[in-house]
């Protein structure tokens, strides 16, 4: 039997066991992976895992689980166990499975790494760091092949099929003169291929020369209102945040959406055009199939400012009587601006360019704090010094109202593509 054919097979058995609507989608992962930990190449493994998740319905009544054991036998318990949460659970006419949808396979990458390649371009990598960048010190690093196949079924004749290979780079770091060390910083990117040498992906060859240029960090002079540039690095954890307050299930569902009604309307500074495209090209790491089982779509979120969807699941537009997102968010493209990095860094009188960011997740209406990590002051246009762990809050949605400008370079993540943003009203202490 065939993981497609097992797949099915629990399909039919949650029908058999007197589900009236169920679903199934059973993955096999495939993880090679090379570390480096102090300088040295330490690991280079292979691992392999397996996932079936069961979903039924019953009598507006949901049920859930995960199955890491796999094989026929193991079908039957489970199925048991998945009606059995289903019947404790609080019904819910919301509850429902994605509608048909003809049947797609769907590809990107390779299947298999190209481990000579990898381990080259993984030796090169110590090697260029070594050479240009003497004052770093690598913590560690950790380049990884993953691929997924996936089958998805369910009831309403829905039948996907996922193949997707990506290469994964990730980088830990600080800096080093001797009498002087910067706070660790981290970054990394993904690919479909490994063409370009990695010390040029993503971000990396930007914060390595910010981390090597052996200047102490220092204490902000004071406590001040000032302006930010925030860094791609960081920019796509402000985003999630803001829409995860705004446009989703649960602040939509409850009410606390201060962007509830705004559609077709201004929500953002008219600078800000952005995109969630999960199928894109450009977009390595990307997926497929939405978390309740549609096709997954391109879709543009804000354009110059104005809100043009919601990212409602089915669930939350059942519950809201809203239409349903064309897929699950992330994935961000901002559209480029027209002004070159440094004549952001050149329009900030007072602030800092804001690189990592520490902080909990944001209050409903937007109020936020947390510490700058591996920051820099801005002052009279330049950048002045590093800064030493500072403390910065403010509010999401009116720091997106007051964006100054938008850097024409962007920075491709594999899972984002971003540029640097500006923006007035942020305290910094």
């Amino acid at each position: 039997m065939s993981w497609k054919e097992l797949n099915i097979y629990a399909l039919g058995a949650l029908a058999q066991a007197g589900a009236e609507h169920g679903e199934t989608m059973l993955s096999i992962g495939e993880k090679t992976e090379m570390n480096l930990e102090n300088g040295q190449l330490t690991l280079v493994r292979t691992t392999v895992d397996h996932q079936l998740r069961l979903t039924a319905l019953q009598e507006q009544r949901r049920g859930s689980i995960l199955l890491n054991k796999i094989n026929r036998p193991a079908i039957a318990p489970a199925v048991e166990e998945v009606l059995g949460i289903a019947a404790a659970a609080v019904p819910d006419p919301a509850h429902r499975i994605a509608d048909f949808q003809p049947p797609q396979e769907f590809r990107k990458g390779d299947l298999k790494p190209d481990l000579d390649l990898m381990y080259q371009r993984f030796n090169t990598f110590i090697k260029e760091v070594t050479a240009d960048f003497p004052r770093i010190i690598l913590l560690n690093a950790y380049l990884a092949f993953t691929s997924h196949t996936s089958y998805f079924q369910n009831s309403n004749r829905v039948d996907f099929t996922v193949q997707q290979g990506v290469y994964t780079f990730t980088v830990t770091f600080s800096a080093n003169d001797g009498a002087n060390s910067s706070s660790f910083n981290y970054s990394g990117f993904s690919v479909l291929n490994l063409e370009q040498e990695l010390i040029n992906g993503g971000s990396l060859r930007t914060l390595l020369t910010q981390a090597a240029q052996g200047i102490p960090p220092r204490k902000a002079p004071d406590k001040f209102d000032g302006e930010v540039i925030i860094a791609p690095d960081c920019l796509e954890g402000f985003l999630h945040s803001l829409l995860g307050i705004t446009i989703t299930d649960s602040p939509l569902i409850s009410g606390t959406s201060l962007f509830k009604g705004k559609l077709g309307q201004p929500v953002t500074s008219n600078l800000l055009t952005l995109a969630s495209k999960p199928v894109a090209p450009e977009i390595a790491n990307g997926y497929f199939i939405t978390g309740d089982g549609y096709a997954a779509k391109n879709a543009t979120i804000i354009e110059e400012g104005i809100l043009k969807t919601y990212l409602l699941s089915q669930y939350g537009a059942e519950k809201t009587g809203l239409q349903r997102a064309a897929n699950d968010g992330g994935a961000f493209v901002v559209a480029p601006g027209n002004q070159p990095l440094a004549e952001l860094v050149k329009g900030v009188k007072r602030g800092l360019l804001l690189a990592r960011f520490s902080g909990g997740a944001p209050s409903p209406n937007g109020d936020f704090s947390g510490v700058a990590k591996n920051s820099f002051y801005i002052e009279d246009g330049a950048i002045k010094y590093p800064l030493s762990e500072t403390m910065i809050t403010g509010n999401l949605i009116a720091l997106f109202r007051e964006l100054t400008a938008v850097s024409a370079e962007r920075v491709d993540f594999g899972d984002a593509v971003l540029p640097w943003i500006a923006a007035q009203g942020v305290t910094i202490s």
